[in-house]
């Protein structure tokens, strides 16, 4: 699950891609909204069956792709403020609203659950400060 959690937060973290030499990923994306991508559902889909490989891929869902590996090894130490607060509110629609591509991410991503636990805590801090 934690790995799911982690992707759809990098997802909505604003598509954390290239990290530069500073040890973060770049902030290029840190203006996409992301209540745009949650209020579209289809938008949203689209980007959750190019996580699971039902579907081809956006050159930003390539990218979050590539780099989710590391952002779930990592707990996401290398995404900014912004993006960590993004990927939370992103986890926690996807994980009320579409509990079976949760399911199907944290197979895919996190199959064994060590993210989640991880990056559990980190979702619930980012949700509690924006409440």
């Amino acid at each position: 699950m934690f790995k799911v959690l982690v992707v759809l937060c990098v997802l909505g973290a604003a598509f954390v891609y290239a990290a530069p030499a500073e040890d973060k990923y770049t902030d290029k994306y840190d203006n996409i909204n992301v209540d745009d991508i949650l209020g579209g559902k289809r938008l949203l889909k689209s980007y959750l069956t190019c996580l699971l490989d039902k579907s081809p891929c956006t050159p930003e869902g390539s990218e979050l792709k590539r780099l989710l590996p590391d952002a779930l090894k990592t707990a996401c130490s290398k995404c900014t403020e912004k993006q960590k607060e993004g990927a939370a509110r992103i986890v926690e629609r996807v994980t009320a609203e579409y509990p079976t591509e949760w399911k199907e991410l944290s197979a895919k991503w996190d199959p064994t659950g060590e993210y989640w636990a991880k990056y559990k805590p980190l979702v619930q801090e980012y949700l509690k400060a924006s409440a």
